[in-house]
């Protein structure tokens, strides 16, 4: 794993995969760790269960944030990493199909860095994923670790 990285946190197979390949096909290089519940996403930030071994002060550069997950759901996720010192910083984009606007206001209220519906159409996803690569990953300045 090189030093940036994005942790993708998506229960929905499809959605994974789709997402995945916008990346690719924006040519986005770094690498994606994904994790598929929102206990696993903790697991993997904090470095404990499975991923115990992993070395926790080596933080993703973005965090892309499903909100309807399994064990813990996204914005459950989003308030531990907010209370927690040594993740409150790590930028994260809530990527969702949730048309809900209580989760727009929970989500920023939470510390969300922004917040992104999934566009039906699959160029439009292409390209708000371009986008969201180009600023998160190219443009926006980020903390190293």
């Amino acid at each position: 794993m090189n030093d940036d990285f994005i942790l993708l946190v998506e229960d929905n197979p499809d959605d994974e995969a789709l997402t995945l390949r916008a990346l690719k096909m924006s040519h986005i290089v770094n690498d994606i760790q994904v994790v598929r519940d929102g206990e696993e996403a903790l697991d993997f930030m904090f470095a404990r269960g499975r991923h115990a071994d992993r070395n926790s002060h080596h933080l993703p550069t973005v965090i892309l944030l499903d909100l309807k997950l399994p064990k813990l759901n996204g914005l459950e996720v989003l308030q531990e990493l907010r209370n927690n010192e040594a993740t409150r910083r790590v930028p994260v984009v809530i990527l969702t199909s949730s048309l809900e606007e209580r989760d727009v206001i929970d989500g920023y209220g939470l510390g969300a860095n922004s917040y992104i519906r999934k566009p039906v159409d699959f160029d439009q996803f292409i390209e708000a994923v371009r986008q969201l690569g180009v600023y998160w990953l190219v443009l926006n300045e980020h903390l190293s670790a």
